[in-house]
């Protein structure tokens, strides 16, 4: 969804490395969201600097990565799909919760360049930035081969591109019906029943699972970010 704004996907196809090198992607990223949620001030402090300077010589035609209308976007996309999957798991929010979790996911575009007052004021306000933005959407084929290239699994080792497959059917269910149609994707009423069939089995597997099973992969995305960012002072990230 995120590379769906064609700024920020043009952006990526420049100069991401997610596709020869998914795996520090994917530490990066993640190491982003849950020190960025779940790590203290000092932590946060350096993970923000580390993004600051990755992100600094990011530009592309249109986009810049200190650009907080696109960062609002990203944070947006990681609201929704946050939302999406918590909900698809465990029931619909009450207003309230909902309302909670939103103004939680703000920290995602504030601790960057995103000013608190960009941040759409309540879930009203969201939902209407975000039809703003996607009823509009055109991918072109640039984007379009990279998603698709992203969804292959990329340079991932021969032996973990079979379960991409999985992952790709996954996303694609999961996708805004309107981004998926903005990328070409093919989605039959055939895809969809598989999907749900799917689902009703994976939500009460998941479901049933211990809660320290359920916290695992959060517990070993921190660690592995606290032990790569221990010994590197703010100051230095920067």
């Amino acid at each position: 969804m995120e590379i769906a704004l064609p700024p920020v996907g043009h952006g990526v196809v420049e100069h991401s490395r997610a596709l020869i090198d998914p795996v520090t992607r994917f530490r990066n990223t993640s190491a982003y969201i849950f020190l960025t949620a779940f790590g203290d001030d000092e932590e946060r402090r350096r993970i923000v600097r580390f993004v600051n300077r990755a992100h600094a010589p990011v530009r592309a035609e249109g986009y810049n990565a200190f650009d907080p209308k696109l960062q609002l976007w990203i944070a947006a996309v990681m609201f929704h799909g946050g939302r999406d999957v918590y909900e698809r798991f465990f029931g619909r929010l009450d207003r309230a919760e909902a309302e909670r979790l939103y103004r939680e996911f703000a920290v995602y575009g504030t601790s960057l360049q995103v000013p608190e007052e960009m941040w759409p004021a309540d879930l009203d306000a969201f939902d209407a930035y975000w039809h703003s933005v996607v009823d509009d959407l055109e991918i072109d084929e640039t984007v379009r081969s990279y998603a698709r290239a992203l969804l292959s699994g990329g340079e991932l080792p021969i032996v973990v591109r079979p379960a991409m497959a999985l992952t790709r059917f996954f996303t694609l269910g999961m996708l805004d019906p309107r981004i998926r149609e903005a990328y070409g994707f093919t989605w039959t009423d055939s895809h969809q029943r598989w999907f749900d069939r799917l689902m009703r089995i994976a939500v009460p597997v998941y479901r049933a699972l211990p809660m320290a099973a359920r916290h695992l992969p959060m517990k070993l995305v921190l660690r592995d970010a606290r032990t790569r960012f221990s010994g590197v002072s703010a100051h230095a990230a920067a």
